[in-house]
């Protein structure tokens, strides 16, 4: 089986790339139970001060694997990337994301639930659920409480996309990187995460991620369940088709 995630240690960085270019990095349930793996063991990893989460192709993640969605029941799937976003809030290391290309649906709450965030210019993003039919109830437990409101209503409701200074501005995102600059940008922050204790760094993410960690446990099975029973309907099953199929869903038929 090809592997879809590859992790290098070097340097006290754990650097994870997602790597499934035939899906666009989707949240297949491959590559969610490797990303899960990795994660672990980088928290296991003495040597390891911080991660970076990156992707391989000019898609960071698309989100759901919408062909499985089309398929069968995401129950499990669902549970999977819920359990992932708790994963990477929990971690006890400081987790960034170096972002490259488009970022949708799902990626957004792979971004969100990362401590810090930099995209570089050919990044784009949108919150894309409800053009589907469906709802962001996984990932709003990752994205909400970093945008202001009004952003956050905005494009929850249109899924219209946007690019990476809109992203920075509206909080989903720590900076938008000049042209060229995002691995200089990713390396200053990681240089200053090296200068912090092991132990204030830990402590200091968990006073950061603590609403959101008890936001989390109070609702992450109540938003897999409704993300899974929505992905189950017939209008989401009719969305999913139209997008699979390049095709207007019929509530845009009329149009």
């Amino acid at each position: 089986m090809t592997e879809l995630v590859r992790a290098v240690v070097r340097e006290q960085v754990a650097t994870l790339t997602l790597d499934s270019p035939h899906n666009r990095n989707a949240l297949s349930e491959q590559l969610v139970a490797e990303l899960t793996d990795r994660l672990g063991q980088a928290a296991a990893d003495p040597s390891v001060r911080a991660v970076v989460l990156t992707n391989a192709g000019r898609v960071f993640c698309a989100g759901g694997d919408l062909k499985a969605a089309g398929s069968g029941s995401m129950a499990s799937s669902t549970s999977g990337i819920m359990a992932l976003l708790v994963g990477i809030v929990d971690l006890p290391k400081p987790v960034i994301a170096a972002i490259r290309g488009h970022v949708r649906a799902g990626g957004m709450g792979l971004v969100g639930a990362c401590d810090l965030a930099v995209a570089d210019p050919s990044a784009s993003f949108a919150f894309t659920e409800a053009r589907i039919g469906v709802a962001p109830a996984v990932i709003s437990l990752t994205t909400l409480d970093l945008m202001n409101p009004r952003a956050a209503a905005r494009y929850y409701l249109t899924g219209e996309t946007f690019d990476a200074e809109t992203a920075a501005r509206i909080g989903l995102i720590t900076a938008a990187a000049p042209e060229g600059d995002l691995d200089e940008i990713v390396e200053g922050l990681i240089a200053a995460i090296r200068e912090t204790s092991p132990q204030g760094s830990t402590e200091t993410k968990r006073l950061l991620t603590a609403q959101r960690r008890e936001r989390l446990a109070a609702r992450a099975d109540e938003m897999a369940a409704l993300s899974a029973k929505l992905f189950a309907s017939p209008e989401a099953q009719e969305g999913i088709h139209a997008f699979l199929e390049r095709r207007p869903p019929a509530w845009r038929s009329s149009v």
